[in-house]
């Protein structure tokens, strides 16, 4: 019997989520006043982490991947009317994401120190 992979689908359900996030009109954004870079620095820090677990032996294109898709969605957000992609927004972002596949890498090297 296989086990369900809930950390791949998870990890993709974020992503999307995150994409359906970033480029819906800002109305539709869910948001925490004041803390607009927290909240992107987070997101991805969450999704790093999840996909560095789920895909634990290729966290160097985990990391490519999620960098890449910042850049992507802060793009996308020039096609819409009412949003604004911003190279500081893709900085943080991409920190997020670094940030959330070096706590991973933790996370599996004392896993692994553990056994």
């Amino acid at each position: 019997m296989r086990r369900f992979p809930v950390l791949p689908v998870f990890a993709w359900l974020m992503l999307a989520v995150l994409l359906a996030v970033t480029i819906s009109p800002i109305g539709f954004r869910p948001h925490i006043p004041g803390y607009v870079t927290a909240e992107r620095f987070t997101m991805l820090l969450v999704i790093g982490l999840l996909f560095c677990l789920a895909y634990p032996k290729r966290w160097a294109l985990v990391l490519i991947m999620l960098i890449s898709a910042a850049g992507l969605f802060e793009l996308m957000q020039r096609l819409t009317p009412d949003r604004h992609g911003e190279i500081s927004d893709f900085i943080v972002k991409s920190a997020g994401a670094i940030a959330g596949v070096a706590l991973g890498k933790t996370i599996l090297f004392w896993k692994q120190s553990l056994k």
